[in-house]
């Protein structure tokens, strides 16, 4: 088999060197290393018999009679040594090559012990091992067929001495019957040619089909549905997991638009829009899209899946050639996840009663004008107090992450402007990192200007805010921004806390970044799941529930936002949100219509507020 370099696969069928196209024809190896045996075997059965007769006196006639004189044993010596050491060097670059030039040498072993005897008693021998080798010259291809009917011409010639009266009594039949031969030999060898294009065709070819047959074997077997689609959006492969889960034979999904055959929805089963569909995402943006959702097959059945689907893209030159799509059922992981919720949900609602109780005892307590106590009893329930916050707290993070995960969490969307929103919310919480010695700060643009929070004179920085408009629920947004600058300001024990706002004409960005001790690369990925903690002596000292970034992403994810984070140890951490923006003139659309709806119309014609 041809190894891409001209050279011979040990593990092939073929030998092959491009420097031999040229005037030698190629069979299968096994000729070649059975000539080569042959030759060989040869060359030691004479060494044999003439080391015998050196050792056994009355053998010495035999090496007199084979013609085994001192030239003919030189040059079997060099057959014999070409064989064993260099052949396989040559070998290694060509066969066809390294069994030819032995053929060469061994002819020159024949020639010489025909020339030392007679053709009628022992020269027979070398006579027929030179017919044998005529036979096996065939798989060179014709040039070497001829070239073995010309050697046996003038070698003819020179046992006649030249004499044309000989030539025409015994050397033209020899001449002949070797011509014949030689003839016959290559007619059977060419059938046995190999064409070196051809053979590498067929194997590529024939490896290329056993890869493939490989991965659709694999392919076929997964558990989980595999869809792959073109740059069309057309179905090229569907495996009997996915053909299954959809309800669609593969022999009628394929070439079938995605869309149609993978309906998808939210997990709540509200439409998804189509801005947000995986499939188009893969193939228009190149997104890796992770997502759970609601599958509803051709038959109706509805089932939660967890669906990944990514970009296939070519090494080579970058480009799109469609996406892979790989679902799982998580229907009964997703119920059971439901059932914990519920109940979650109900136990956080039905024991924030009788806490905010205990908190409005306790503080009735802790009132002087209510009641009367010593110091150290004022410590204990003041200790009690804020443990019972805490709780609270603890209660109502939970009650809020239940709706959020199945899509209960109220959301009352509103047109809203990000600069003025964020500079009023700014202004709320440097309260609290004055209070622990931090310095609070609000930027805005892409150029960093900054926006003393202290100042509440917006037009004292002597600047053009941009307007960012959004439609979001600032209660909802007013909420992610205050756990991310509270949990800044916790993490923070000097420096700063910032607050930025900037974006272009597509996305809004958000940010709040402190000078703490940053957050370990392990933990990153993690730290937006739901109880996650960064396990460190700082988190144990603050304490938390982990579930306030949870419900910041949850929030952020509602109006189909993006959150994440970037931070290194000792440097401190930056949280991003990206939200849609609005263009003016949807903004001014919606500002319309908020105040057509506060308006309410008089009998006479005018307007009153409501």
């Amino acid at each position: 088999m041809y190894n891409g370099r001209g050279g011979v696969s040990t593990s092939g069928d073929v030998y092959y060197n491009a420097s031999m196209d040229y005037f030698l024809h190629h069979v299968a190896k096994v000729w070649y290393r059975l000539y080569y045996g042959w030759m060989l075997g040869f060359s030691l059965a004479i060494t044999a018999v003439f080391i015998y007769g050196q050792l056994v006196p009355s053998w010495n006639q035999y090496i007199n009679q084979f013609g085994l004189t001192t030239t003919t044993m030189v040059l079997v010596a060099i057959h014999i040594a070409y064989s064993l050491t260099v052949y396989w060097i040559v070998q290694r670059r060509s066969g066809p090559l390294a069994v030819f030039t032995g053929a060469m040498l061994f002819s020159l072993v024949l020639l010489s012990g025909m020339s030392q005897t007679d053709l009628g008693s022992y020269g027979a021998v070398y006579l027929a091992a030179w017919l044998a080798m005529a036979a096996f010259g065939g798989i060179f291809g014709l040039p070497i067929v001829l070239g073995s009917v010309f050697l046996t011409s003038v070698y003819t010639l020179f046992q006649s001495d030249f004499q044309f009266d000989w030539l025409r009594d015994v050397g033209w039949l020899l001449i002949a019957a070797e011509a014949a031969f030689a003839l016959g030999c290559y007619l059977f060898w060419r059938r046995q040619y190999v064409e070196t294009q051809t053979q590498q065709l067929t194997q590529l070819s024939g490896q290329l089909q056993s890869r493939q047959q490989q991965s659709e074997i694999l392919i076929q077997s997964i558990a989980d549905g595999v869809i792959v689609i073109n740059t069309e959006g057309r179905i090229s492969l569907i495996n009997p997991a996915a053909a299954a889960m959809t309800n669609w034979p593969a022999n009628e999904a394929t070439g079938v638009d995605a869309q149609l055959v993978v309906k998808l929805t939210k997990e709540n089963g509200e439409p998804l829009p189509k801005e947000q569909d995986p499939f188009a995402l893969a193939l228009t943006q190149r997104q890796h899209m992770s997502l759970p959702l609601q599958l509803t097959g051709r038959n109706g059945k509805k089932m939660i899946i967890s669906l990944v689907v990514s970009p296939i893209i070519l090494p080579a030159n970058q480009a799109l050639a469609g996406a892979v799509a790989v679902m799982r059922d998580i229907s009964e992981q997703h119920a059971v996840e439901k059932q914990r919720a519920d109940f979650i949900s109900t136990a956080a609602h039905e024991m924030r009663t009788p806490v905010a109780a205990i908190e409005g005892y306790l503080a009735l307590a802790l009132n002087e004008k209510v009641s009367t106590i010593d110091g150290r009893a004022r410590g204990f329930l003041e200790k009690a107090h804020t443990s019972t916050q805490h709780l609270g707290k603890l209660f109502q993070d939970l009650l809020t992450s239940s709706k959020a995960e199945d899509g209960r969490l109220s959301n009352h969307p509103a047109l809203v402007e990000m600069g003025t929103f964020m500079q009023q919310l700014t202004d709320d919480l440097k309260i609290a990192a004055q209070k622990k010695g931090l310095f609070a700060e609000f930027l805005v643009g892409s150029s960093g200007e900054t926006i003393d929070a202290t100042s509440k004179d917006v037009g004292s920085a002597h600047m053009i805010k941009p307007l960012y408009y959004v439609y979001v629920d600032p209660d909802r947004i007013r909420e992610v921004i205050t756990n991310l600058f509270d949990n800044a300001v916790k993490y923070t024990d000097q420096g700063k806390i910032s607050i930025g706002l900037t974006g272009n004409t597509e996305v809004v960005q958000m940010y709040v970044r402190d000078t703490g001790p940053g957050i370990p690369p392990d933990d990153i990925p993690h730290l937006f799941q739901k109880f996650y903690r960064v396990d460190n002596s700082a988190t144990r000292t603050i304490g938390g529930t982990g579930l306030g970034l949870f419900i910041c992403r949850k929030i952020v994810e509602l109006y189909q936002g993006r959150i994440w984070v970037e931070s290194e140890l000792n440097k401190g951490s930056t949280f991003f949100i990206n939200l849609p923006r609005l263009s003016t003139a949807r903004a001014t659309e919606l500002q319309a219509a908020q105040q057509a709806a506060t308006t309410v119309p008089m009998p006479t014609g005018s307007t009153r507020t409501a």
